[in-house]
């Protein structure tokens, strides 16, 4: 998977929760469904592009990825 899609599925994502008053909480949920729904190989992809800097995440989606652990 092409990691711009995986960019703009981790924002939109991010948009969901980002109604959530509580930013931390916002980013829990999206930290949450990602490591629940998204296949192993997704979670390697965006931890290594946050860790490459993270271009085009909102900093929900940023904070979120950051907080995901690699999938073995």
């Amino acid at each position: 998977m092409e990691i711009e899609r995986l960019v703009a599925m981790a924002n939109d994502i991010a948009a969901f929760f980002d109604s959530e008053p509580d930013k931390a909480v916002a980013v829990e949920g999206v930290r949450f469904h990602m490591s629940r729904f998204w296949e192993a190989r997704m979670r390697r992809a965006i931890i290594a592009h946050v860790q490459a800097g993270g271009e085009g995440l909102t900093p929900t989606a940023r904070s979120a990825a950051a907080l995901l652990t690699a999938p073995p």
